[in-house]
């Protein structure tokens, strides 16, 4: 196999590719006294007129970002299926990766109690006596304190072993919980945990006050409360409070939209400062997330230095996701430039928004007109007629009278402190009333509910659009053949490629400029 420029042989140059893709396989890369590159697979075959300027290893995907990360946490690869709130990464999702050993994150967010255990108790019978890897979410909810705790306090019970937290402002004492609670000393002194924290960070400020030990006021006041051991205080001092921190850059959801190659990069300088603190017996670790949807991106993310990357968009569209067919559908049209950012409906009164698909659905400009609402009057009553008028016939379609009923009752179960603080606050009743619309429109979408197609709330970023093209002409591009396993092994697959591309490009080859490793079946577990 020889490098001849522009003038090489299509032979030479289907041999150069087919020498790419063979990554587990040793390459020699020589060059004869012409200058002519090639390709040599053992040293045996390099002639005495041959110089060698490379001699690449074999390179597996298992071999992608820091090896203790499948030794910690029980994966064969440093790969995670990020947790899509409202019970889109379902258990299946969770279970189908831990199978293939990596890791999933069950999408916890926005689900009752009975279900998030219903579904932690399925998730454990199939993966925990195989020892393999999975977790949860727990998302923050400034709107409602109570139920956030209730669902720290279900992990706490469960001992849930890997939990991911994310849209976090600041350390709060549920995370210190989680973090602390379980701590105890190995036989070298080492300490142990019993919940693995993982934290979702898109700045370098939030990023610290992950990778520190837990802030010494909250550590006081629940040795006080009775919720920690002075014993637990004593060890979480000696370690991060999460020990894996995933910097999530232009991502669905919840997002800064930084891009990851400026981000990365600051938040790894921070992890630079921390890393010398602590023994190297303690773990902390950085992660990727936010705009991996091609093997080219994946690729980036680990030469970036991380240990792990975590996808999130794309997986909406797997057969595993727990979405409507009509909304993965919606999901596999689009494009880089079908997404836009629209008002929360946690976060609603902040200001706080969220990255949604923008093509075949009317919401983010709906959503828009209900927070313009919100910040100009002060109360329902106070808005114009024909704002609501349309409020009720395009938006609700239902009377607010109704729409207010269904409110209140949904806060009668799970909070009532919630419609006491309505009652006094005019402006607070006419946020949840909004919220009621922000809320179901993603709860439309995973049920598939057909007449309010209009109004999906789907989450999603750029990637997926990345993801789309990559897969378009592929035996991915169906929607019956996106199995979760299939999308992770040929990102992982892809990226192991395309960093020997970018190997033997830097050793001189010219590998074809137009290559891209394309989808293919590979085999499943």
């Amino acid at each position: 196999m020889t490098n001849q420029g522009s003038g090489a042989m299509r032979d030479d140059l289907d041999a150069i590719v087919s020498a790419v893709e063979a990554i587990r396989e040793p390459l020699v890369v020589v060059q004869d006294v012409q200058g002519t590159v090639g390709l040599r697979t053992d040293l045996s075959q390099v002639s005495r007129a041959e110089e060698v300027i490379a001699f690449l290893p074999p390179l597996y995907p298992e071999w992608l970002g820091d090896p203790t990360f499948g030794a910690t946490y029980h994966t064969r690869f440093s790969y995670i299926a990020g947790e899509m709130a409202g019970g889109i990464a379902t258990p299946a999702l969770v279970i189908a990766m831990g199978r293939l050993g990596m890791l999933g994150f069950l999408g916890a967010g926005g689900l009752p109690l009975s279900q998030i255990r219903s579904a932690l108790s399925e998730i454990r019978a199939e993966l925990e006596p195989r020892q393999w890897a999975w977790g949860t979410n727990l998302i923050h909810n400034p709107v409602n304190p109570r139920e956030e705790r209730d669902v720290a306090e279900l992990y706490l019970t469960e001992r849930v072993p890997l939990i991911s937290a994310s849209a976090y402002l600041a350390v709060n004492a549920n995370l210190v919980r989680l973090s602390a609670t379980g701590l105890t000393r190995g036989p070298h002194g080492e300490v142990r945990r019993r919940h693995h924290l993982f934290a979702k960070i898109s700045r370098p400020e939030l990023a610290r006050q992950f990778m520190a030990p837990a802030p010494e006021p909250i550590l006081r006041e629940l040795v006080q409360r009775g919720e920690l051991q002075d014993e637990e205080a004593a060890l979480a001092r000696r370690v991060p409070l999460a020990e894996a921190v995933t910097v999530e850059a232009d991502s669905g959801g919840h997002t800064d939209n930084r891009p990851l190659q400026a981000l990365f990069p600051a938040v790894f300088s921070v992890f630079q400062d921390f890393r010398r603190q602590y023994p190297p017996e303690v773990d902390l670790r950085m992660g990727a997330a936010g705009g991996l949807g091609t093997p080219e991106a994946v690729a980036s993310a680990f030469g970036l230095g991380a240990s792990y990357v975590m996808t999130g968009s794309i997986n909406q569209t797997a057969h595993e996701a727990g979405i409507a067919r009509v909304a993965k559908e919606m999901l596999a049209q689009a494009t880089i430039a079908d997404v836009t950012m629209a008002p929360s409906a946690d976060m609603f009164e902040l200001g706080v928004r969220v990255q949604v698909l923008k093509r075949g659905t009317l919401f983010a400009q709906r959503a828009e007109f209900l927070y313009q609402l919100y910040t100009t009057y002060a109360s329902v009553a106070e808005l114009p007629p024909a704002h609501a008028h349309r409020l009720e016939s395009e938006i609700f379609r239902a009377p607010l009278e109704r729409v207010w009923r269904e409110t209140a009752e949904y806060f009668r179960d799970r909070d009532p402190t919630v419609l006491v603080r309505a009652d006094q606050d005019p402006k607070f009743r006419m946020a949840l009333l909004f919220r009621w619309y922000l809320a179901h429109a993603s709860r439309w979408a995973v049920a598939g509910v057909l007449e309010r197609q209009p109004d999906y709330q789907l989450w999603c970023g750029p990637a997926l659009g990345a993801f789309n093209d990559w897969v378009r002409g592929s035996f991915l591009e169906p929607l019956d053949q996106r199995k979760i396993g299939q999308i992770a092994l040929n990102l992982m697959e892809g990226a192991a490629v395309m960093t020997r591309v970018v190997q033997l490009r830097a050793a001189g080859l010219e590998v074809p400029w137009d290559y891209r490793y394309r989808p293919r079946p590979l085999a499943l577990p």
